[in-house]
């Protein structure tokens, strides 16, 4: 497709964890102009909680809009739609007047409670005899409003609506308590198989302190949710009227802005969470009784499997260990990721050894509650360059053994990764992903995939693309891509299969030992 300067525009709203960026795309996927605030309104009252002022989201996507607008490109006459993407699982719980009653909790807290509501015996039963009642009771507790009924009665009693942020937002916008079917992931009665609210026999209503009417309609991605209205639009700059479409949570978003829509393609997310995923039009469960999530297509699955704190831990090295990067960064006016990405390639393949099992939090099911991080095969030949590059390595051994467990489940073959996230910018990170997976990588061609697929969704919901094959084909592409290297393959084969794949196994007794006499992690 052919663009012309007057084309139409899509701002996508991506709201990340660390930060609000807003994206102007034309209908080629490219990266029109951007405008992004950082989130530094967290908290943590206690250890293991992780809260964010709700007001605060709000007017630092205000900000990033308005900071847009002074940006070169940004044509607000040429804007056609509006679609929101957002972090997965931070909830809002808000008044009959739309006052927010709390922070926000978000998706890193790791707050429980044990004063769930009871679940009647055949349900019960049912998860006895199929064997998951253990996991089951840790979902219920990890569920954040029976904590805020167990804990704040008061909030409870209060609350109209109980929101995800991307229903916040999306609230905010268009003023209808509306959301993506595509946004749903989290501790609420959503059907995931269905891509709905749960049916009024399901399980979830009692286990979770939810009513239906706490609840927002839902849509799925590329439906109208409605229009910008004279608020938002005071508040923003965006146009008042202009339509306000549905699209997906982040990483489903990733994954199509990616280019990963057919079961072969896997779209590695190195962010926060670093997660493999395909897309499927089958409902496949990688683990048993853990549901794919919706995914940005509106009759397709995100099959996925994550490590929980994934590329949070480069950012805790570099926090730990990188005040000299850091500081010759700003010396030599250089990134400092260019300087890491030394670090990594001063390092053979493989480390030395060093062996590195990412569970820095612990899982639900795999790994088990009980699972800790673990760097074996210290030596004395091992630098801070050697932890680095076991970092990368351990994450990529990780997420290969997630591809696997999808290969098994689905019954699909994996042929091509594409790699998206902060950590897709490292030469070092590419590399060795691809000798890991022994796979073609490739970075997309644009570093914000999560806003592309939210535009990629609106581009279809206006009826700028028929349909979603054509949008993905007109709006995504590869940039880079990486070749495996056979003999860094030959190497990471051997230590993936004859070590990695042996550790947890391994190291799980000690996991348990450590639980049972220090507490923590706590209900291991």
């Amino acid at each position: 497709m052919s663009v012309s300067p007057r084309d139409p525009l899509l701002l996508a709203i991506d709201n990340g964890t660390q930060s609000v960026r807003a994206l102007l795309f034309d209908l080629r996927g490219e990266l029109v102009a951007k405008a992004q605030v950082a989130l530094d309104d967290y908290r943590s009252p206690q250890p293991g909680w992780h809260e964010h002022d709700v007001d605060a989201y709000w007017q630092a996507l205000c900000q990033a809009c308005r900071q847009l607008w002074t940006q070169p490109g940004a044509e607000r006459a040429r804007l056609a739609g509006v679609a929101v993407t957002a972090q997965r699982g931070t909830v809002v719980n808000l008044d009959r007047e739309g006052r927010p009653l709390r922070p926000a909790i978000t998706w890193l807290d790791q707050r429980r409670t044990e004063e769930v509501p009871p679940i009647g015996a055949l349900w019960r039963t049912a998860f006895r005899v199929a064997g998951v009642a253990g996991t089951m009771r840790h979902l219920v507790g990890e569920a954040e409003i029976n904590w805020i009924r167990a804990h704040q009665p008061e909030v409870w009693e209060a609350t109209d609506k109980f929101l995800l942020l991307s229903g916040y937002l999306n609230w905010r916008l268009g003023g209808r308590f509306i959301d993506s079917s595509g946004s749903q992931v989290a501790y609420i009665p959503f059907d995931y198989r269905r891509r709905r609210w749960a049916g009024p026999r399901a399980w979830q209503w009692q286990a979770l302190a939810v009513k239906p009417s706490m609840l927002p309609e839902l849509a799925p991605p590329g439906a109208r949710l409605g229009s910008i209205t004279a608020k938002a639009a005071f508040d923003t700059g965006i146009p008042e009227g202009l339509p306000l479409l549905a699209a997906a949570a982040d990483k489903a978003c990733e994954v199509i802005g990616a280019g990963c829509c057919a079961p072969h393609v896997a779209c590695l997310s190195y962010g926060t969470t670093a997660t493999i995923n395909i897309t499927s039009q089958r409902y496949i469960e990688a683990v048993r009784f853990v549901p794919p999530y919706p995914s940005a297509l509106p009759d397709a699955y995100s099959i996925e499997q994550q490590v929980y704190r994934g590329y949070w831990m480069v950012n805790w090295f570099k926090e730990q260990f990188g005040h000299h990067e850091q500081s010759r960064a700003l010396l030599e006016d250089v990134a400092p990721e260019r300087l890491f990405d030394e670090l990594a390639s001063s390092v053979p393949p493989g480390s030395m050894g060093l062996m590195l099992q990412p569970y820095w939090t612990p899982g639900i099911r795999l790994p088990g509650r009980e699972a800790k991080g673990a760097i074996v095969g210290f030596g004395d030949v091992h630098t801070r360059a050697h932890v680095y590059r076991a970092i990368l390595e351990g994450l990529a051994y990780a997420l290969r053994e997630g591809k696997e467990r999808i290969e098994r489940r689905g019954g699909v073959r994996i042929t091509e990764l594409r790699v998206s996230g902060g950590g897709s910018q490292s030469d070092a990170a590419m590399q060795l992903t691809a000798d890991i997976f022994g796979l073609p990588t490739a970075r997309p061609h644009v570093y914000e995939t999560s806003g592309l697929g939210a535009a990629i969704d609106a581009a279809v919901g206006l009826g700028l693309y028929p349909d979603f094959a054509s949008a993905v084909a007109g709006m995504t592409r590869v940039g880079k891509v990486f070749e495996p290297i056979s003999g860094n393959r030959a190497v990471y084969e051997r230590l993936y299969k004859d070590v990695y794949l042996r550790m947890y196994r391994r190291l799980r007794p000690m996991y348990r030992d450590i639980a049972r006499i220090t507490g923590y992690p706590r209900g291991a």
